[in-house]
C-alpha cells in the first residue's frame, strides 16, 4: 500500500498538474485541511530535486493565501464556521486568555507555530478572530510558512540522493511517523495550547 502511494506521489510529481496539486493542498491547509503539504513537497522535491526552491515557494504563497481564508474565517465567519472549529480543537472556553495572550505574544504564536506541527488552520482562524493586525499577520506568516518550506529545499536539495534511497526503502515508516506528528500536533492543540 505505502509502495503505491510514494510511486503515486513521485508520478504526480511528474504530472503537469503537479504544482497546481501542491499549491491546492498548501492553501486548503492553512484554513480547513487537516494534512500539510509536507507530504507532497517532500516526495515532489526528491523526484524534482532542481525544482525543489520553486516547490518551497508555491507552498509559501498558498500557504499565506490560505492563512488569509482562515483569517477570514475567524472574522467574518466566527458565529458559523469559525465558531465550530474553534470548539472543535478545544478552545471555546479558553478564549478570553487567549486574547489576553494574544495582545502580547501573537507575533511569537504566529511565528512558532507556523513551524510546528500544530495544524497552522488554528493560528490563521484564531488571528482573525482576535482582530490580529491583518499586513502583521501576513508578514509573520510568510516569514514562518517560508522558513518550514525552504528548510525542506534545502534538505532536499543537499541531501536528495540519501533522502531518496532512504524514503524508497522506509517510505511507510515516512507516513507513520508523519501522521504520529499530524494526530500529536492536533492534540497538542486540543490539549496544551
Amino acid at each position: 500500500m505505502f509502495k503505491r502511494l510514494y510511486d503515486w506521489t513521485l508520478a504526480l510529481a511528474e504530472s503537469r498538474h503537479s504544482t497546481l496539486a501542491l499549491a491546492g493542498i498548501a492553501f486548503a491547509e492553512s484554513s480547513f485541511f487537516p494534512l500539510p503539504p509536507d507530504l507532497i513537497l517532500l516526495p515532489m522535491s526528491l523526484a524534482r530535486p532542481n525544482k525543489a526552491w520553486f516547490y518551497a515557494a508555491v507552498c509559501t504563497i498558498a500557504s499565506v493565501t490560505g492563512g488569509v481564508l482562515g483569517y477570514f474565517i475567524g472574522a467574518a465567519l466566527y458565529d458559523s464556521l469559525g465558531q465550530y472549529i474553534i470548539h472543535l480543537y478545544g478552545y471555546g472556553s479558553r478564549l478570553d486568555s487567549l486574547r489576553a495572550f494574544y495582545a502580547h505574544w501573537g507575533w511569537a504564536f504566529i511565528l512558532v507555530k507556523g513551524l510546528t506541527p500544530i495544524p497552522f488552520k488554528l493560528v490563521t482562524i484564531v488571528s482573525g478572530l482576535l482582530g490580529y493586525n491583518l499586513p502583521l499577520f501576513v508578514l509573520l506568516a510568510a516569514i514562518t510558512r517560508g522558513a518550514r518550506f525552504f528548510l525542506v529545499a534545502a534538505a532536499m536539495t543537499h541531501f536528495g540522493d540519501p533522502m531518496r534511497v532512504w524514503l524508497e526503502k522506509h517510505f511507510a515508516w515516512f507516513v507513520v511517523t508523519l501522521l504520529a506528528i499530524i494526530v500529536g500536533g492536533f492534540w497538542t492543540a486540543a490539549h496544551l495550547v
